[in-house]
C-alpha cells in the first residue's frame, strides 16, 4: 500500500523554485534538515517526543546534544547545544529561529570533527572579509559587518567576570533601539575551534538557495531565479550525508585506535621537556 501524500513542508525540494539569495545572513533559517539529518547521518540518535513539536538529538557519547525546539516567537531560541568536554567542562549555546542553517552548519559539522592540534583565529576570518573590529579598554571586543546589520562581540558585563560571544543581525527601529532579525550566543567555556567554526561561518558570503516565500525580510535581500534547483539541491544533500557518515566511521577509528593502543613509556631525560605555548 503506497503512503499518501501529504502536502508538508518536509516534503523534497523538487515542488519549489529557489532563488539564489545573499547576503546570506539575511535569508533566513532554511531547511533544519541541512543539520539535523547530518548529524543523524553521524549516528547521533533521535530521542525526540513524538507527540511534541521538537527534534532532540544525543552524540553517541552522550556527550553532545541539539534541541531544535520552535517558539511562537521566532527571535527567541530555537537551536539549543548543550556538551561537555573530557576535562568535565560543559558549554551551552543558543540560535534563533531565522540564523541560516548553513551558517549553524558549521558549528555543528565541528562537532563530529576530531579537536584540531592548534586553534584556529576567530578574528582574522572576519576582518579578511572586510568587518570592522575594535577592543575596548575593558578587553571587550566588537567586529561589525560592512551592512552594519550583523555583528559578533565577545564581551563581559563587569571587569574580571566570565566572557560571552553574541553575534546578531539587527535593524535600528528609529528610537534609538534595534529590531532584531536573529541572534546567538555562545558560552566562552566552548572549545576554541567550535567558536572559530562559527566565526568562519559569518564571514563566509556565497548566497544560498530559498524558495521567494521563505525569506522573512525580502527587502534585505536579492534573489535571482538561478543556481542549484531540485534534482542538483536533493543529490548535494545526500552528497552531505555520505560525507557526514565518512567523518563519523573515521572519528570512532580514531576513537577506537587511542584506546586500545599501549600506553607510551615514559623517558626520561637531562633537558628539560619544552611546554606548550599559548
Amino acid at each position: 500500500m503506497s503512503t499518501p501524500y501529504v502536502a508538508s513542508r518536509a516534503n523534497s525540494p523538487h515542488g519549489t523554485i529557489w532563488f539564489e539569495t545573499q547576503p546570506r545572513h539575511l535569508a533566513g533559517g532554511g531547511d533544519p534538515r541541512h543539520i539535523t539529518q547530518a548529524l543523524r547521518a553521524a549516528g547521533w540518535a533521535n530521542r525526540s517526543d513524538p507527540d511534541f513539536p521538537h527534534v532532540l538529538l544525543v552524540s553517541p557519547d552522550y556527550r553532545h546534544t541539539l534541541v531544535l525546539e520552535p517558539e511562537p516567537e521566532p527571535y527567541g531560541a530555537w537551536w539549543r547545544i548543550r556538551g561537555q568536554e573530557q576535562d568535565g567542562r560543559r558549554w551551552y549555546t543558543e540560535f534563533g529561529a531565522h540564523t541560516p542553517v548553513e551558517i549553524l552548519a558549521h558549528l555543528t559539522d565541528a562537532l563530529l570533527e576530531p579537536i584540531p592540534e592548534h586553534a584556529p583565529p576567530v578574528w582574522s576570518p572576519l576582518t579578511a572579509a572586510g568587518w570592522s573590529y575594535e577592543r575596548d579598554e575593558r578587553g571587550n571586543d566588537l567586529a561589525r559587518h560592512p551592512d552594519n546589520i550583523l555583528s559578533l562581540e565577545r564581551w563581559a558585563v563587569e571587569p574580571g567576570e566570565t566572557f560571552h560571544w553574541r553575534a546578531q543581525a539587527a535593524l535600528p527601529n528609529g528610537g534609538g533601539g534595534f529590531r532584531r532579525i536573529w541572534h546567538a550566543y555562545l558560552d566562552e567555556q566552548m572549545p576554541p575551534h567550535l567558536i572559530a567554526a562559527f566565526t568562519t561561518a559569518l564571514a563566509d558570503g556565497e548566497p544560498v538557495q530559498r524558495g521567494m516565500y521563505d525569506v522573512p525580510h525580502t527587502h534585505l535581500v536579492t534573489q535571482e531565479q538561478h543556481g542549484w534547483q531540485g534534482e542538483q539541491l536533493a543529490a548535494a544533500h545526500e552528497a552531505r550525508l555520505k560525507t557526514m557518515r565518512a567523518v563519523a566511521r573515521k572519528a570512532r577509528r580514531t576513537a577506537a585506535a587511542l584506546t586500545t593502543s599501549p600506553p607510551t613509556p615514559l623517558v626520561t631525560s637531562a633537558t628539560p621537556s619544552r611546554g606548550r605555548t599559548h
